[in-house]
C-alpha cells in the first residue's frame, strides 16, 4: 500500500478495460483514485469496486474531449482530494463501429478524422493543461500517455487513429521538456496485444491466435500487465524517468514474423 500512499491520481478511460485495471492498481498502491470516462455507471462501478477493497475513490462522468468538463473533472478532483500526483491519460476511441468507419485517406470522412483525434489526442492534450498547474501546486507529478504501435507503422485502414496516436507520442516530449526543471514527468506506454473486451469485439479469434503466435513470450498481454507499468512510472520508482516512449507488447515489435508458420 505504500507505493503510492498520499497520492491522488486521475485515470481517464477508467471505466473499462485497461482503465479499470489501472485504477484498481494504483487504488490498491495506496492512492487515492478519480476514475474519468464518459461511461458514468461504469466509472461508478470501479471506482466502488476500489473503496470496497479498502482504497479511496470517486467516479467522474466527463467527455475528455470537451474541455469545460476536462476543468471540471479536475476541479472536482481537487475538491476532492486536495491534490494531484498523477495522470494516466487512458481514454481513447475504440467502439468497433467506429473503427470500421475509419478507413484510408481517400475514403475518410472528415466527421471521423475530427472525433478520432478530439478523443484520442486533443483530450490529452487538455487534461495535461488543467492538470499541470495542480501538479505544480504540490510537488509536481507524473504524467502517462497511452499511444499505440499504430502511431509507428503504417496500414491501409485507421488512418485517423495513426495518427492520433503518433501525436500522442510527440505531445508526450513537448510536456517532458516544457514541464520536466518543474518536477513533472511525462512518458508514453506503447501497448501491443492486450487482450480485452473491446479487442475480441472488433479482432475475430483466428486473428488474435495469429497475433498471438507472433509474441516472443509464452502469453499474450493482459490489461493487468499496463498497469504495473504505469503503477511504476506514477511511483518513486521512476524519478529518472522522462520524455520516453515505452514499448510493452511481449516483444512483437522487435522481430519479423514468419507468416504462415506456427511460430513467429
Amino acid at each position: 500500500m505504500s507505493r503510492l500512499a498520499g497520492k491522488v491520481a486521475i485515470v481517464t478511460g477508467g471505466a473499462g478495460g485497461i482503465g479499470a485495471e489501472t485504477a484498481r492498481t494504483l487504488g490498491r498502491a495506496g492512492a487515492a483514485v478519480s476514475v474519468v470516462d464518459i461511461d458514468d455507471e461504469g466509472a461508478a462501478a470501479v471506482a466502488d469496486e476500489i473503496c470496497s477493497d479498502g482504497g479511496s475513490a470517486i467516479p467522474v462522468r466527463a467527455d475528455v474531449s470537451d474541455e469545460a468538463q476536462v476543468a471540471a473533472a479536475i476541479a472536482l478532483t481537487m475538491e476532492h482530494f486536495g491534490r494531484l500526483d498523477v495522470l494516466h491519460n487512458n481514454a481513447a476511441l475504440t467502439s468497433s463501429d467506429f473503427l470500421a468507419r475509419d478507413t484510408m485517406v481517400t475514403d475518410l470522412d472528415v466527421e471521423v478524422w475530427e472525433r478520432t483525434l478530439a478523443v484520442n489526442l486533443t483530450s490529452q492534450m487538455l487534461t495535461c493543461k488543467h492538470a499541470i498547474p495542480k501538479m505544480l501546486a504540490g510537488t509536481g507529478g507524473s504524467i502517462i500517455n497511452m499511444s499505440s504501435g499504430a502511431a509507428f507503422t503504417g496500414d491501409r485502414t485507421r488512418t485517423a487513429y495513426g495518427v492520433s496516436k503518433a501525436g500522442v507520442n510527440a505531445l508526450t516530449m513537448y510536456v517532458a521538456t516544457s514541464h520536466g526543471k518543474q518536477g513533472i514527468r511525462a512518458n508514453t506506454i506503447v501497448p501491443g496485444l492486450i487482450i480485452t473486451e473491446a479487442v475480441r469485439a472488433h479482432i475475430p479469434e483466428d486473428m488474435l491466435a495469429s497475433l498471438g503466435r507472433m509474441t516472443l513470450t509464452p502469453y499474450v498481454g493482459e490489461p493487468s500487465h499496463i498497469a504495473d507499468l504505469v503503477l511504476f512510472l506514477a511511483s518513486d520508482e521512476s524519478l529518472y524517468i522522462t520524455g520516453q516512449t515505452i514499448t510493452i507488447d511481449g516483444g512483437m515489435s522487435t522481430h519479423a514474423a514468419h507468416v504462415g508458420n506456427d511460430d513467429a
